[in-house]
Parts: structure tokens; C-alpha cells; sequence
């Protein structure tokens, strides 16, 4: 017989897990500004939604713009340019 689901988000912890550095969250993280053509790090954070795929976790990418209260990325992968939307608590600045 077919195994039940149990949801889009049953797995996502583990597999984060592998990739992604377990660090503490806090108020400061969530409203942190950042400013358009700083560097940044994409640091998947599997508590909360809207973050790029695991496989993207650890690559450096530039701001280019601000959509509401999420960041517009842009990470080089191989010779294409990938744009990401995802909100200040997955990302990490780089120096």
C-alpha cells in the first residue's frame, strides 16, 4: 500500500540539516535592513518559509532590489544568473 504524506515541511529540517549551519534566531535577525549591492550569503532557515533550495545553501550572491518586506538576490550558478526573492532571516552578510 501507498505510505500517507506527511506534509511539504516533514523533511525539510534533516535535509537543511546536512548543508546549513544551525544557528539561533532571533528579533534582530528577522528585521535586519539590508542594503541594495551588499553581498550576501544564502543560509536556509527550514523554521520559516520562503527560503531558496537547499541545494543553493552556502552560495554568495549580490542584492539587487527589495520586493515588500523580501530581498531580490542574484547567485551565479555555473554560467547563469538565478534570481532569488527571500526575506532577511536567510541571508547573511558577507565581508
Amino acid at each position: 500500500m501507498v505510505r500517507a504524506s506527511k506534509g511539504r515541511m516533514s523533511r525539510k529540517s534533516r535535509i537543511l540539516g546536512r548543508k546549513s549551519v544551525k544557528r539561533k534566531v532571533t528579533v534582530v535577525d528577522q528585521l535586519r535592513k539590508l542594503e541594495i549591492g551588499s553581498k550576501v550569503q544564502l543560509v536556509p532557515n527550514s523554521k520559516f518559509e520562503d527560503f531558496p533550495h537547499p541545494r543553493y545553501a552556502g552560495r554568495v550572491g549580490k542584492i539587487i532590489g527589495k520586493q515588500g518586506e523580501a530581498y531580490i538576490v542574484e547567485v551565479q550558478d555555473g554560467g547563469v544568473k538565478k534570481k532569488f526573492i527571500t526575506r532577511a532571516i536567510h541571508l547573511k552578510l558577507q565581508q
